[in-house]
């Protein structure tokens, strides 16, 4: 299998020494990487070190006879499948979005006949500024992808959005890209396969205007279902009430409570696999109140009887139907690989995806979980949740292609 070329351009940021992690991770992953570093980026990192990781030669001066004589800019330009400019600063989206080229990476990427992807990162007064936005809009309108920055705290002690997104997620990023044209070798390890996903919360009714429901965004099911399409999957996606767009190449069927969830997930089966990712109701109301509930002048609430909603999770572990990977997300505030043991038992899951959501996760852009099985405990680095979502559908995939149908 012929490996996935990158042309890395780092520009000259403060978040350049992520762009070192960047390298190894898709080596790592099996891709052949080429760096190119501006002269300020140089300022910041080595071409020494991209070098050692890389195992090629680092490209930055244009008037270098001996570089031009081995391998010409434009050569340069058109070898990779795919060029990546990270961190791209708000200069050099400026000056490529008006074509300039004065220096190798410029013209490089005004030579390049493959696909682009930016990936910004400067202080968020920079990221607003009404130039950068313009810039963003014309690069899209010709063709760039831009990857949207994280939001934080930067280097400068200022806090907002403009922060260069994590390695492993512009590494997920790019696989995305790359899989979507024809040329993406070895890009659908589940292809064939149907996978079936939950996300979001259930909304119970009360009565017509209030309702019984938790916080979640439906981000990381959302993430794991683009992730589960990237690789080929045929998808489903069962999505509580969330306002998030529908990956492409992922069929969803929109329910509102517990019991609509379950019957649209029997209704999708048999899947090969299960990810139960939302975050279902324990409780609903017995009888939802057809007119608004009003005070009464008391100063009591009104009397509401709750009843335990389906449990989805462990219908599917004893289901006729069962997939044969089953896998349930385990929402907890302490004790969490412990409380996920034994839910893996209870539910009869194949795994539990357990998460602290004491923090900001519910409606946050990264996750920190602890994958349990029978075999023990399998802990993740703090990620962002596309980042999780690609490493979680990479295992399921693995998963599967090791277990008989």
């Amino acid at each position: 299998m012929t490996q996935a070329r990158i042309l890395l351009i780092v520009s000259g940021g403060i978040a350049a020494y992520k762009s070192l992690e960047l390298v190894r991770l898709l080596k790592k992953r099996g891709f052949a990487v080429r760096a190119v570093l501006t002269d300020s980026a140089s300022r910041f990192v080595t071409p020494l070190s991209f070098g050692v990781l890389t195992e090629d030669h680092v490209y930055g001066d244009m008037f270098d006879l001996k570089e031009e004589r081995e391998i010409g800019h434009i050569q340069l330009s058109r070898q990779a499948d795919l060029v990546v400019v990270a961190p791209a600063t708000a200069n050099i989206l400026a000056k490529m979005a008006a074509g300039i080229a004065d220096d190798l990476a410029t013209t490089l990427l005004l030579a390049t006949d493959k696909p682009v992807l930016a990936v910004p990162a400067m202080n968020v007064r920079m990221w607003d500024h009404a130039a950068t936005q313009r810039n963003l809009a014309l690069l899209r309108a010709d063709g760039v992808h831009i990857m949207e920055p994280d939001e934080g705290e930067m280097a400068c002690g200022e806090f907002g959005k403009g922060r260069l997104p994590e390695p492993e997620a512009i590494a997920a990023e790019i696989e995305r890209l790359l899989s979507i044209g024809a040329g993406a070798a070895g890009s659908a390890p589940l292809k064939g396969r149907h996978i079936l996903i939950t996300a979001g919360p259930t909304h119970e009714p009360i009565d017509p205007v209030r309702y019984i429901a938790n916080r979640s965004s439906g981000k990381q099911g959302f993430a794991i279902a683009a992730a589960a399409a990237r690789s080929g999957a045929r998808v489903t996606l069962v999505a509580g009430p969330v306002r998030l767009p529908t990956p492409p190449g992922v069929d969803r069927v929109d329910v509102e409570t517990a019991r609509e969830m379950l019957a649209a997930v029997e209704a999708a089966l048999p899947a090969d696999a299960a990810i139960m990712v939302a975050a279902v109701a324990d409780w609903r109301t017995d009888t939802a109140a057809g007119q608004k509930l009003k005070k009464d002048g008391s100063g009591k609430p009104a009397p509401l009887t709750l009843v335990e909603n389906p449990d989805i999770l462990a219908t599917l572990g004893r289901h006729a139907h069962r997939p044969r990977l089953l896998v349930g997300f385990a929402a907890e505030t302490d004790k969490l690989t412990e409380y996920a043991q034994a839910k893996l038992q209870r539910k009869g899951a194949d795994w539990i995806v357990a998460n602290d959501v004491s923090g900001d996760v519910m409606g946050g852009d990264s996750n920190s979980v602890h994958i349990v099985t029978a075999a023990g405990v399998e802990s993740w680095d703090h990620l962002p949740k596309d980042a999780v979502a690609t490493r979680i559908i990479e295992k399921v995939a693995h998963a599967l292609a090791s277990c008989p149908d």
